[in-house]
């Protein structure tokens, strides 16, 4: 009864110190609609020896001075295929370039062609270890990589002059060797002249039994983007791997697909943004093949390329680089619910961005004239009330080579 009543004491006071480290959630919100805060947000500097910077999340969703850790490897920028000059911001055209499994960051480095693992310290969310060495990828210029905790799995694709995905094994002891390439003929050089006519991102199903990989078109030489689908082999006791035949379809009225998350509640759908027009929420069957279920048209935008889902307010967020504008977007239909202005930041633009409980944090490399910073935006109002809560500097840690954005939870 002692030993009842010792671990009922601890219980409460487990739920107290919840209550306290969550003071915007009110008293009578529904336990399944309350929403954490984050631990920290990491991205890359991408800069000639590559590393993750470490922000910190406070308890009221605000970012803190934070550190940087190499990762063992090397960045580098794509080319602006218009000019022929460094592609400054958005160095590497795509989502996810860094993600985290667990207490695991696993971030590419496209300057030396190979991914890293990050061990993150449960007490110090700042403190990062690489394990192992960076391991190689049978390709060129990695920009994304996705990672799934069910099956050990982490998978990176590349947009160079060998362009495919592939994948590997991994533990506690780091990344196994890569697997063989599944090529994606897209005819890039390395480094890739872009954005148009490269890989965007490569992710799990939510179910974590496919992984989907977009690849932007190319509209001014017809060039028609797709989705890359493969399944997930698993086997008893034996480690998980990709299948080495695939599935390729492009959704109807899509050409330059990029970031991609998918909808809670809905397994088979996905919330993407398209560079060309705006957003669309994409279908995918049993058997792979994506297809449009709504699409959305952003009226000014000049690159819509980042998306985000935010289960506070049930509604996906997306980034323009050329505009410092956030737009929320329905997850049923694509349709706008509010533009956020955020010009008087003074950023250029804004690139990745990602969720976190009642938060919505989207990086601004700068361009060389502003500097990078972070902006946090307070969802926790719900649907079209998301309010700027902060624009957090990182001038020191990082520059327009910045790229990618993932959280701790």
């Amino acid at each position: 009864m002692a030993v009842l009543s010792r671990k009922l004491t601890i219980a409460i006071a487990a739920l107290a110190t919840l209550g306290e480290a969550a003071p915007w959630i009110p008293k009578n919100t529904p336990w399944h609609q309350q929403h954490t805060t984050g631990k920290a947000i990491y991205f890359i500097t991408n800069e000639a020896e590559n590393a993750v910077v470490a922000l910190p999340i406070k308890r009221d969703g605000s970012l803190a001075a934070g550190k940087s850790t190499k990762t063992g490897g090397a960045g580098e920028v794509m080319i602006q295929a218009a000019t022929g000059n460094p592609q400054h911001p958005d160095g590497l055209a795509s989502q996810s370039s860094l993600t985290i499994v667990g207490n695991t960051i696993f971030a590419v480095n496209p300057g030396s062609n190979t991914v890293s693992m990050l061990a993150i310290d449960p007490k110090d969310p700042l403190c990062l270890t690489v394990v192992g060495k960076p391991v190689a990828v049978p390709g060129e210029f990695p920009n994304t990589v996705a990672a799934s905790a069910k099956n050990n799995l982490v998978c990176v694709a590349t947009t160079g002059a060998v362009a495919g995905v592939s994948c590997a094994s991994f533990s506690h002891r780091g990344i196994e060797p890569m697997d063989k390439l599944r090529p994606f003929d897209i005819g890039q050089s390395t480094p890739p002249k872009g954005p148009i006519n490269t890989v965007s991102q490569t992710l799990f199903s939510s179910d974590e039994t496919k992984l989907l990989t977009m690849v932007k078109g190319d509209p001014t030489s017809n060039k028609t983007g797709y989705v890359s689908v493969f399944d997930i082999e698993r086997q008893w006791r034996r480690p998980s791997t990709l299948a080495t035949r695939g599935v390729r379809s492009s959704p109807n009225g899509t050409a330059v697909l990029f970031g991609t998350s998918s909808i809670p509640g809905r397994p088979n759908s996905y919330f993407a943004s398209d560079a060309s027009f705006g957003a669309a929420v994409i279908s995918l069957d049993h058997k792979g093949v994506a297809t449009t279920a709504h699409r959305q048209v952003i009226e000014g935008q000049k690159a819509t390329c980042w998306a985000t889902v935010s289960t506070a307010s049930h509604s996906a967020f997306v980034a323009d680089v050329g505009r410092d504008l956030l737009v929320e977007m329905s997850l049923s239909d694509a349709s706008i619910i509010k533009e956020y202005d955020l010009s008087a930041n003074g950023d250029p633009g804004l690139i990745d961005l990602a969720s976190a409980g009642s938060f919505v944090y989207a990086l601004s490399p700068g361009n060389g004239t502003t500097g990078a910073a972070v902006t946090v935006l307070d969802v926790s109002g719900g649907k079209g009330r998301a309010k700027q809560a902060q624009r957090f500097s990182v001038a020191g840690l990082a520059s327009s080579s910045a790229q990618g954005m993932a959280v701790l939870l």
